[in-house]
């Protein structure tokens, strides 16, 4: 069966390499190497082994998975036609070599046979190098294919293959996502070699460093300053724990489920006005406080012994995927329409009989508003429903009539059941014509506040008493009010 021999070059220069690589490299009539660019292929080269490089395959490709996957077909092509070949890589064959990785699939399906022979990884000398120890917690991950949230910052963190100023720009932009813009790292180049370079940048000069090649990587020290990890959910889940700890803050300890009950209300609502406001500094600021009633909430769950944190993220994640699978399953949708279809189905499945009890099963407590057009919808989905807008108008003027039939009458009782009709019937005209009564109601609101608001600062202005002023007066300023509104 064919075989491929896999030589790692090591860190630096030849003189780190061992005895018994530098002797079979020595007698291989031709060598395969992933790149050119390292110091001991070009001594090598002088001492008369020849070295056929894959550098041409980098320019052929946008991406860094079609240049491995390229790289491994043509040797395993190679081994085909010659039996047994050799294959250098920089550094040690088992660390940051997806080519490696790519062959070793390949030996597992019993396609060929991968031995390989050694070489020296350059994490030692890094550490050497930078005088770290691995043991407080180290990461080594892919230049190339970088994710924001993989990173543990509390931990050294060595960044691979950062070949060129593109790869290092989007390192730099992952990275500045969570640390401050001017966080200083180090540029590490052929360490461990007579051409050794450390170099300590700011993060936002990364991408401009002239020392980038095939033996760079880039080392983030672990953050010191507290204030650098106030993003971080570790560090909010941390100081909520201290919160409610045994040396944490008296009125956080002494919280339930039901005393922050009211206060998850007030702080949704917050969000919603800064929404109206379209103040996205504000937004952000509110939805804080919405995570920090969760967190909260979470914590006394832990505290008793009943759930986490993570139980809550596991559950929205695993529901989240369960009830979109036109998007992590084999489900087709059309269209926004069929979404919401398939989810009620799902739905409707997950709470099995429950579901069937009753079709109007909605969340206690909703804003009166907001619970009619949710009970509309959900009596809609089996008929129940207009389809034009005229009969709703007929029954608006016949719940108006009953309602001043019962003024007349002086009945309080039925006055109130017949205003909740109208009211009802507002909803259903609101929902046909696609807008949100509770939305709408609140506008309003906003803007009865601020034409009253006007109304105020002028009259305080003109040294008036808002309470010595006649209804007609006031009706006046109202009008100027609108006016000032409408500019």
């Amino acid at each position: 069966m064919k075989k491929i021999n896999i030589i790692g070059l090591g860190a630096g220069d030849l003189e780190q390499m061992p005895l018994g690589i530098y002797r079979h490299l020595k007698k291989e009539p031709l060598v395969y190497t992933r790149t050119n660019d390292h110091p001991a292929i070009t001594e090598l080269e002088k001492e008369g082994v020849r070295f056929q490089s894959f550098d041409h395959i980098y320019e052929q490709h946008d991406e860094f998975h079609s240049v491995y996957a390229t790289i491994t077909e043509v040797l395993m092509q190679q081994a085909e036609e010659n039996e047994v070949i050799t294959y250098t890589v920089p550094g040690h064959p088992l660390v940051a070599e997806k080519t490696v990785q790519l062959l070793l699939e390949e030996q597992r399906d019993g396609k060929v046979i991968v031995e390989i022979l050694g070489g020296q990884s350059f994490l030692d000398a890094m550490y050497t190098s930078l005088q770290i120890d691995p043991i407080e917690g180290c990461q080594i991950v892919d230049g190339t294919a970088l994710r924001r949230d993989e990173m543990e910052l509390n931990h050294h963190i060595i960044i691979v293959q950062v070949y060129d100023a593109m790869i290092a720009s989007d390192v730099k932009l992952t990275l500045m996502e969570r640390l401050p813009d001017d966080y200083e790292v180090t540029i590490a180049t052929a360490v461990g070699s007579s051409e050794e370079q450390l170099i300590k940048v700011p993060l936002y000069e990364l991408d401009r460093a002239t020392t980038l090649n095939n033996l760079t990587a880039v080392y983030i020290p672990p953050v010191q300053k507290e204030q650098d990890l106030y993003g971080e959910f570790s560090k909010l889940r941390e100081v909520i724990a201290t919160l409610r700890g045994p040396n944490g803050c008296p009125w956080d300890q002494k919280q339930t489920h039901k005393s922050l009950k009211k206060y998850f209300v007030e702080e949704v609502y917050e969000v919603l006005e800064a929404i109206d406001e379209e103040n996205d500094e504000h937004l952000a600021e509110e939805l804080g406080d919405v995570l920090l009633q969760i967190m909260l909430h979470s914590q006394i769950g832990e505290d008793n012994g009943y759930f986490s944190v993570r139980d809550v993220i596991s559950n929205v994640t695993e529901k989240m995927i369960r009830r979109h699978p036109h998007v992590f399953g084999e489900v087709t949708v059309e269209n926004a329409d069929e979404v919401v279809s398939n989810w009620d189905e799902i739905k409707k499945q997950e709470k099995g009989k429950e579901a069937e009890e009753s079709i109007l099963s909605i969340p206690k407590g909703l804003p009166a508003l907001m619970e009619a057009e949710k009970l509309q919808k959900k009596a809609a989905k089996v008929g129940f429903d207009w389809d034009d807008a005229a009969p709703m108008w007929m029954k608006l003027q016949e719940e108006l009539g009953e309602f001043m039939l019962e003024i007349k009458a002086n009945d309080p009782e039925k006055m109130h059941k017949e205003l909740g009709d109208i009211l009802f019937v507002v909803v259903n005209l609101a929902r046909f014509y696609k807008i949100d009564a509770e939305d709408a109601l609140q506008s309003t609101n906003r803007k009865f506040k601020k034409r009253f608001g006007y109304i105020e600062t002028v009259l305080q202005a003109e040294g008036k008493n808002i309470l010595e002023m006649t209804l007609e007066e006031l009706d006046q300023k109202w009008e100027e009010a609108k006016q000032f509104d409408s500019k």
